[in-house]
C-alpha cells in the first residue's frame, strides 16, 4: 500500500502562480528515502528531479537496490 506525501512549493508562470508537489519514495530493502524537492546533488540529481526522471539504473545509495524496490511515502 502506497502513501502520498506533498511539499508544496509555488512557481510563478505567465503571471500565474501554479503548485508544485514533490513526493518522497522509500527503499524497501533498507528504509533509505528519496526526496524530490532535495533530489540527491552528490549524485548528479538535481533538487526537484522527479522520481520518474530519475534514471532507470539508479541504484540506492545505500543498499544498491533498484528502482523498482522504492515505494511512494508519507513522512
Amino acid at each position: 500500500m502506497a502513501f502520498a506525501f506533498y511539499l508544496k512549493g509555488c512557481a510563478v508562470s505567465d503571471n500565474k502562480t501554479t503548485e508544485q508537489e514533490y513526493k518522497t519514495w522509500m527503499c524497501l530493502i533498507c528504509g533509505w528515502v528519496y526526496d524530490e524537492s532535495a533530489g540527491l546533488p552528490d549524485e548528479g540529481i538535481a533538487a526537484g528531479t522527479r522520481w520518474d526522471e530519475v534514471p532507470m539504473n539508479w541504484t540506492c545509495p545505500e543498499c544498491g537496490a533498484r528502482k523498482e524496490d522504492f515505494e511512494m511515502v508519507a513522512i
